[in-house]
């Protein structure tokens, strides 16, 4: 998000000048990382997932509810976007557990309730979301992995697009001497792709929650820089970072299954 310019935020408010309606879920590791260091607290992490222990939520739920939620609520003001700033906690919008990995406080999504999401952009706003999640009851908070909640809120909401905006232009893949951005991908080749190791780190949950959205019933996930270009391109159906559907046999399986 330190990368992004002041041109992201002005593209992104003029597609919702345009009429589309967009949801912004962010994360913030690497503030998260910087307040653990001053705080003393050694960051710690498996297979690109943070562990969450007790201290950390405390820093996690400050910093992503908190500054960060904040911060990126004003960029989007002072470009001409409405916005509004919440957390997965409000309303308990994000209903989690506790996941069964090894990860401590991190949580796995049992239900999003979009009541307030739809209610936010029916009344002209972008929702921007910090991700974490609680317990119905509301005693514990977790720590989300913000590409699963954002593949969680696009599938409960029906979008037709959802965009994961990263440091790099898509998924690389060795060509020669060299790393080139696979245009278009399927749920096959990610299996093959994690297999062989092309795919590795960070990335991983990003495409596995890709694959979760698809199966929810999300037409595309387009994984990008989010350049101004790239987001003006998406939406006026050009070919963008890399872009990942269901193959053509698993979309007929899924209208062959359809009742109507």
């Amino acid at each position: 998000m330190e990368q992004l310019p002041a041109a992201f935020y002005q593209a992104i408010a003029e597609l919702q000048r345009s009429g589309e309606q967009l949801v912004l879920v962010h994360g913030g590791g690497p503030m998260i990382t910087e307040m653990l260091s001053k705080m003393e607290i050694p960051p710690r992490f498996i297979e690109g997932l943070r562990y969450t222990c007790e201290a950390t939520m405390d820093v996690v739920e400050m910093v992503l509810g908190g500054s960060i939620n904040k911060r990126l609520v004003r960029r989007l003001l002072q470009a001409g976007c409405r916005a509004w700033g919440l957390s997965g906690i409000d309303g308990g919008m994000i209903s989690a557990r506790q996941t069964d990995q090894p990860l401590g406080l991190v949580g796995e999504i049992v239900s999003v309730e979009t009541s307030l999401l739809v209610s936010l952009l029916d009344q002209g706003y972008l929702p921007v979301v910090a991700p974490l999640g609680v317990e119905q009851d509301g005693r514990q908070v977790y720590n989300i992995n913000a590409d699963v909640a954002a593949g969680a809120v696009a599938a409960a909401l029906g979008a037709n697009k959802l965009l994961m905006v990263t440091d790099v232009p898509g998924i690389l893949i060795p060509d020669g001497d060299s790393l080139v951005c696979k245009q278009t991908v399927d749920p096959h080749e990610i299996a093959e792709l994690i297999e062989k190791q092309v795919i590795t780190g960070g990335m991983i949950p990003k495409v596995r929650s890709a694959l979760a959205a698809l199966e929810q019933g999300v037409e595309e996930v387009v994984i990008c820089r989010g350049t101004p270009e790239d987001l003006h391109g998406i939406f006026a159906g050009k070919p963008v970072g890399t872009s990942l559907r269901k193959s053509r046999d698993e979309r007929s399986a899924t209208m062959k299954g359809v009742s109507v």
